[in-house]
């Protein structure tokens, strides 16, 4: 499943070669491309179509491009989660159709079509109001602060927690909740509503630069142990994004269909049985949560009181 920074690639192209173009023909090719949208295909064709992709936002996994008039009027926002094989892809018109093909944006600039090709059609689309929530707003990356659409998010999203890369972001409040938390610190890291954006490869990552074992008790985490996590997240993140996201599935890509090269450059997750770059020791593998949890014995010792 792509976590924050594979999404965040995807976003940054589609905000450098979609946003601020006009929607001329909205095409849902698969009955479940549209399954998230309640009202049914023609519905989102016809909250989609003349209409301007005004940015293209993310919040931790979820992205979503505001929809606009002409006239700059904030109307829905179209909300596109990958799943665990989805791709958004900028391609010429002419270009033959790939194989999962599920639904096709084209412009009326008559440049190249947004498609988005799906083969386990676990992803979606929906075209959603905005609301305002709690917490001022977008905040994230990449969006425009002064447009209208700037404090609201798509409703879908509105329960989900801020990430560790968005500028407002709330480090104290993230210790304070993950102390009142009564479970492991990586199932805390997965719960979307206390931190967004992180999955099983970033979570192992950020655990053993803080060399924190996975199954310590969050509530006896302390704020250095808090903030050394946050450190561990944010420089994991901002790594792979620079290398353009971990493609341990192929299907992974950004909008050009290029692959992410960062598992080149993980030092536990996915490592089992090999030394750790820092300590050497051999890096373990135990089961979690129906997934496999990565870590190494020497820096990230099993803790006495191991909340499993």
């Amino acid at each position: 499943m792509p976590e924050l920074p594979e999404v965040e690639v995807v976003r940054r192209g589609v905000a450098r070669w979609v946003v601020g173009r006009t929607v001329r023909s909205a095409r849902f090719l698969h009955p479940r491309v549209t399954r998230r949208h309640v009202a049914g295909p023609e519905d989102a064709v016809a909250r989609t179509e003349g209409l301007v992709v005004a940015d293209a936002v993310r919040r931790g996994k979820y992205l979503w491009m505001p929809l606009a008039t002409p006239a700059g009027d904030a109307v829905d926002a179209m909300v596109v989660h990958l799943g665990m094989s989805g791709q958004l892809l900028v391609e010429a018109a002419d270009a033959p159709a790939e194989k999962h093909l599920r639904a096709v944006w084209e412009f009326d600039d008559d440049r190249e079509d947004l498609r988005f090709v799906d083969q386990r059609t676990f992803g979606g689309i929906a075209v959603v109001p905005l609301v305002g929530v709690a917490d001022g707003g977008l905040g994230g990356r990449g969006e425009s602060v002064d447009a209208p659409w700037s404090r609201f998010v798509p409703a879908p999203v509105a329960h989900i927690a801020r990430d560790p890369l968005d500028h407002a972001f709330d480090d104290a409040q993230f210790a304070k909740r993950l102390r009142e938390k009564t479970t492991g610190v990586k199932r805390a890291l997965l719960d979307q509503t206390l931190v967004s954006g992180v999955g099983n490869i970033y979570a192992d990552e950020a655990l053993w630069r803080a060399k924190l074992h996975y199954a310590r008790p969050t509530r006896s985490t302390t704020k250095a142990q808090a903030a050394a996590l946050l450190a561990g997240l944010r420089e994991v993140m901002t790594a792979a994004l620079a290398a353009g996201g971990t493609s341990f599935d192929s299907l992974y890509v950004n909008v050009n269909g290029a692959s992410g090269y960062f598992d080149r450059s993980l030092a536990v997750y996915g490592q089992e049985g090999r030394p750790c770059p820092r300590c050497g020791s051999l890096v373990r593998r135990d089961a979690f949560m129906n997934r496999s949890s990565f870590s190494c014995p020497g820096c990230q010792p099993v803790p006495r009181t191991a909340h499993w």
